[in-house]
């Protein structure tokens, strides 16, 4: 066991708290300018930067009093970027803006309940069946009574509520995954995994998901080489997926068209390829320091509290920003990482992996998607888009690696 001595927590403590400090600043600068910009003055921008500091700096007091040892880095940036995007989200649209401070404050909740009330972690390790038929029946739900928005149909409503039910497969597919590679002996134990991973990627494609895809791709292979240390598998992998892609550019129109706009999208600019080049011409008209914040024109691109509110960030506070962002995934991406390096059973260091992956691959593949470096997905960014089901599930991921980091070897 690595002890942690008083000095060392006492260090922590007084770091995050001068982080959490500026992370304040940023809440009321952000809110403030947005609030002056308004004609009268906006004391709702006020109210809302006022509540989220209140809700992360008693979020913060209660997991540092209940478990002063774990890492508390993963809450912190978590909340940097929530801040960001809840930013900017009131200035594109106050009411989207006021629905994500609930989201949002459900999300911290969900944090807290698992962090201080849940059991530890490897006790739920063998209940593989159970998440590989919550995974089955969550992915299957687009595919059977799902709606297609943008081109995908991978939206369900129930009571007037509608999610996205693979925002949460996904949780329960890194669950099974944990669980069912956590004994790997052979190459018999991966049959199974293999072809549930199979089945998920099937629904996603028949519901044009390829976002989706993608980052149960991403989960899946970062899994399998943590827990086989074999890079064959990981080529082999690579070899079935570009083939599956491939079948699925012959079979399907969507996809063939999403490879033609990511191939030169500017012949289309105007029908086909629009979502994509606006997002680009905002980007470029941002430069590095951005026109200022209330200063862009986000209704010129399309989708852009969900899909491409990263563009209407650079547009607006520039490409050092956008930078900004991605390194904060980084940042988070490290510590949940480090959280599974000191983890004390194996269920544990896998799941910490994977729900990092799954945080990470999303990060990735939506802000490749709008700087069209890959193909075009239409997924959320992390705690910035604007999104229940998003919110939630990443939260909930990050409260599982925060129990971790908690019950880890510190």
């Amino acid at each position: 066991m690595i002890k942690v001595g008083g000095l060392d927590i006492l260090r922590r403590f007084k770091d995050e708290t001068k982080l959490l400090l500026y992370t304040f600043l940023l809440c009321i600068a952000g809110f403030l300018n947005l609030a002056i910009l308004k004609d009268p003055f906006d004391k709702g921008a006020i109210t809302m930067a006022t509540i989220i500091c209140v809700l992360i700096g008693y979020s913060y007091f209660v997991i540092r009093k209940f478990f002063p040892k774990g890492d508390k880095y993963i809450f912190v940036y978590s909340s940097i970027l929530a801040v960001i995007g809840l930013i900017m989200l009131y200035r594109i649209n106050t009411s989207d803006a006021i629905k994500q401070i609930i989201w949002f404050a459900l999300g911290v909740i969900s944090f807290i309940f698992i962090v201080v009330l849940l059991p530890n972690l490897r006790r739920f390790s063998d209940y593989k069946y159970i998440y590989m038929g919550a995974t089955i029946f969550l992915m299957s739900l687009g595919t059977l009574f799902g709606k297609e928005v943008f081109g995908a149909k991978n939206w369900i409503s129930i009571g007037g509520i509608s999610f996205q039910p693979s925002e949460f497969g996904k949780l329960f597919l890194v669950a099974y995954l944990a669980s069912a590679l956590k004994d790997y002996k052979n190459f018999k134990d991966l049959i199974q995994p293999a072809i549930v991973v199979a089945i998920s990627l099937g629904f996603m494609v028949l519901q044009r998901d390829l976002g989706s895809a993608l980052i149960f791709f991403g989960i899946s292979v970062t899994m399998l080489y943590i827990a086989t240390s074999k890079i064959k598998y990981v080529i082999t992998c690579l070899g079935l997926f570009l083939g599956g892609g491939y079948i699925s550019y012959l079979l399907f129109s969507h996809v063939r068209l999403r490879f033609l706009i990511w191939q030169n999208p500017w012949p289309y600019a105007t029908d086909k390829s629009y979502q994509v080049v606006q997002s680009m011409l905002a980007i470029a008209t941002g430069g590095l320091t951005g026109v200022g914040l209330g200063n862009g024109h986000p209704e010129y691109i399309p989708v852009n509290t969900t899909d491409f509110i990263f563009s209407v960030i650079c547009e607006e506070l520039g490409i050092l920003t956008g930078f900004a962002i991605i390194l904060l995934n980084f940042l988070l991406f490290y510590r949940c990482m480090r959280a599974a390096l000191y983890a004390e059973d194996k269920f544990s260091q896998l799941l910490t992996v994977g729900l990092s992956s799954m945080i990470a691959c999303q990060a990735l593949v939506i802000v490749g998607g709008v700087i069209n470096a890959i193909p075009l997905t239409g997924i959320t960014l992390p705690l910035v888009s604007y999104g229940g089901s998003s919110m939630l599930s990443t939260f909930f991921a990050l409260g599982m690696i925060q129990k971790v980091s908690e019950e880890g070897r510190y």
